[in-house]
């Protein structure tokens, strides 16, 4: 069964920049993962310090182990969420079967 993960983030003003680069960091490394089915950050087309990020999994172990790796932890625990305002995380799986 998959797993998805939606998440909302509102980075403090100082650090809008800080927060976009280290997001966009996360994209390639994140895709290449091979438990990661999509990976996709967007930001908010009238408001810059907001982002949502959708996230999908084979399974929630493979969720575990992007959580254990070297980009998670430099820029999603470095670059993101010590310049957050706000986050809303939400953890998912289908209710149908795929």
């Amino acid at each position: 069964m998959t797993f998805v993960l939606i998440a909302h983030y509102r980075a403090r003003e100082s650090a809008i920049d800080t927060v976009t680069e280290s997001l966009r960091n996360m994209v390639e490394p994140s895709r290449a993962e091979p438990g990661n089915i999509v990976y996709r950050v967007n930001g908010s087309s009238v408001d810059p310090a907001e982002f949502l990020i959708f996230e999908e999994y084979v399974d929630e172990s493979a969720f575990e182990a992007h959580l254990a790796s070297p980009h998670f932890e430099r820029h999603l625990r470095g670059g993101v969420l010590p310049n957050l305002e706000s986050r809303v995380r939400h953890d998912l799986v289908p209710l149908e079967p795929h």
